[in-house]
């Protein structure tokens, strides 16, 4: 018997873990096989790309090596493409099958589909040629590397128009990605800033936009007004009711008339289920995501599970019929653990156990020692709602080894001066060899933009 698990995120990995330990006498005689098949060979805790982002943390402690802790598993990395979920197959490209131009056939008996996400874009001018997302470890090192080069640029030229664009930061989406990585930037910019004799705090422009009329909409309404004071008042521009319409040349345009020269422009503004579920001939809704029931089951198909962002599973606690569970780490973590004991159940021919979990609140982070807080009725702000962020994403981050290291990293940064050296140059290793062989590199050298 084989389960394929599609996705190495919280889902996959949870998953993985929990029949890896329900399974493991039948694994243990080869009655059973687990393939897990993702595009990294790590799973990647999201809550702590800010702190990544700004130096808090290493960005090797922010992931979790899938091979280390999968020792039972059998670890593909590659990606599907298709599921043929009548027949039992799945189509998987991997960097073998790239370089032949071909790709390979799996079959499985139980599938668990769990891609995940990817950021929800709009087609606005200059958007994908300017845009920097904020959702892999890759990105919020690239966004990291950026912010600092663009306080070098704004510190050796003497243009105006330039040192005003370098400086001048703009993020779109007013929800934890945006509102996390802004305030986590924004705190390492300013006490980068004392290290630049001629870049002061003041010089830089931070710009939020949110379409809608509130900031963290999770942390419930008095703490988004509390995260807009928090934010304005250290001279971060949030303009609530406000898209952005263009970025093209570098100026981001806003729907209320403003216009920024730019360098930057982060797009946190929401995501959508991975295009992989239109490859497959699994029900879907109206949004595209994975019709589910409360048991985790795909809707009307047999041996198919799904959770997470990609799914969309009934919230058996809400008042309101029809509801669905947010697509949220909170929720992926626990339905994971669910999901993995019901295909044991099924298996054995066990009834399935429905998956019933009320949303206990939010937390998020403004920077360093600052915070907001909405947690089983209770509202926190400054110091505690911070210490209460990094407590609790402790506790949920995977193995004792990354909570360790993660803690370690915490101890020392409260010791030592934050780190704000940028290795933008790591993003493209062959480019000064490139120009030393002779060639002409694909890009600058040093990696600025």
């Amino acid at each position: 018997m084989r389960i394929l698990i599609v996705g190495g995120g919280y889902v996959g990995l949870y998953t993985a873990l929990r029949l890896q330990r329900r399974l493991k006498r039948e694994l243990g005689r080869g009655e059973a096989e687990i393939v897990v098949v993702s595009p990294d060979p790590y799973m990647t805790y999201q809550p702590f790309l800010p702190e990544a982002a700004a130096g808090a943390i290493s960005p090797r402690h922010v992931v979790v090596p899938l091979r280390r802790v999968l020792e039972a598993c059998h670890v593909l990395i590659g990606e599907v493409t298709a599921v043929d979920h009548a027949k039992r197959t799945a189509t998987i490209a991997t960097l073998a099958t790239e370089e032949s131009g071909r790709t390979e056939q799996l079959s499985y008996d139980e599938l668990v589909f769990a891609p995940g996400s990817i950021s929800r874009t709009l087609p606005i001018p200059g958007l994908a040629d300017h845009g920097i997302g904020f959702k892999t470890l890759e990105e919020a090192i690239g966004l990291r590397n950026h912010v600092i080069e663009q306080m070098d640029i704004a510190s050796s030229t003497r243009d105006p128009a330039i040192r005003d664009a370098a400086l001048t930061f703009v993020f779109v989406g007013g929800g934890f990605a945006g509102v996390e990585a802004l305030g986590e930037l924004e705190d390492m910019a300013r006490y980068a800033a004392r290290y630049y004799h001629n870049v002061k705090p003041e010089d830089m422009k931070w710009i939020l936009v949110e379409a809608s009329d509130r900031i963290l909409p999770e942390v419930g309404e008095e703490m988004g007004r509390y995260t807009v004071t928090e934010l304005r008042r250290r001279n971060i521009d949030v303009r609530l009711e406000t898209r952005l319409q263009s970025c093209a040349d570098r100026v981001a345009v806003l729907s209320d008339g403003a216009r920024f020269p730019t360098r930057t422009v982060v797009w946190t503004a929401g995501v959508k289920p991975h295009p992989v579920l239109a490859a497959t001939d699994l029900p879907l809704n109206g949004r595209g995501r994975l019709k589910c029931t409360p048991q985790l089951t795909v809707d009307g198909v047999t041996h198919a599970w799904g959770a997470g962002d990609a799914a969309a599973v009934p919230d058996v606690t809400a008042p309101e019929p029809g509801a669905e569970t947010a697509p949220n780490a909170q929720h992926a973590v626990r339905q994971a653990k669910v999901l993995g004991d019901n295909i044991v159940h099924a298996l054995r021919k066990e009834p399935l156990e429905t998956y019933a979990h009320k949303y206990v609140g939010s937390v998020a982070s403004l920077g360093l020692h600052k915070g907001v807080a909405h947690v089983y009725g209770r509202k926190l702000k400054g110091y505690p709602a911070w210490f209460m962020h990094r407590v609790y994403h402790l506790s949920r981050v995977p193995t004792f080894n990354r909570k360790a290291r993660v803690l370690a990293e915490w101890t020392l940064a409260g010791l030592f001066k934050r780190e704000i050296v940028s290795l933008g140059s790591l993003e493209h290793p062959r480019a000064e060899f490139e120009l030393a062989a002779g060639g002409k590199p694909s890009v600058d050298p040093k990696g600025s933009s």
